[in-house]
């Protein structure tokens, strides 16, 4: 009897334990909006790998924080989801420079974003994004919630 419970009490804490390294490791989000149509609808929940900006590859859809000079409008959500369209040692696309000033080339510990859809807010915007409020990478989507 006392072995089943210790057993009991092992596997328990094993589950629990497992289920916070996934928590650590992974967050879902609601996307807010249209500018990643038609790759992502209004309302898909997005599985999202915590990761360094470093980790990230051209092509993989990203999300972060809303740079600070945007998050006052009222129809601007906290995070943002957009494609990583350069990273570290390329070229700063043509239709971003002017966000970025001088550079042409994207430096360390930055990326440059785009919506998949053309009326987009991104890097055209507000140029790099850093590693601070960087969340993670795609890696699924769920579909609709519920409440959509």
């Amino acid at each position: 009897m006392i072995r089943a419970a210790i057993g009991a009490g092992v596997s328990l804490l094993a589950a629990c334990s497992a289920v916070a390294v996934v928590r650590h490791r992974y967050t879902v989000i609601q996307v807010e909006g249209t500018s990643m149509a038609p790759t992502f609808a209004d309302g898909d929940r997005l599985l999202v790998r915590r990761t360094r900006l470093d980790a990230v590859g051209r092509g993989e859809v990203v999300v972060f924080r809303t740079p600070p000079d945007y998050r006052a409008a009222p129809d601007t959500p906290p995070w943002l989801v957009k494609r990583a369209v350069a990273i570290y040692g390329d070229g700063v696309p043509a239709d971003m420079r002017a966000a970025v000033g001088e550079s042409t080339e994207v430096p360390a510990a930055r990326l440059m974003v785009r919506g998949d859809n053309p009326r987009s807010l991104d890097s055209r915007n507000f140029g790099y994004v850093t590693t601070d409020g960087f969340r993670g990478v795609v890696v699924r989507r769920f579909g609709r919630s519920e409440s959509c």
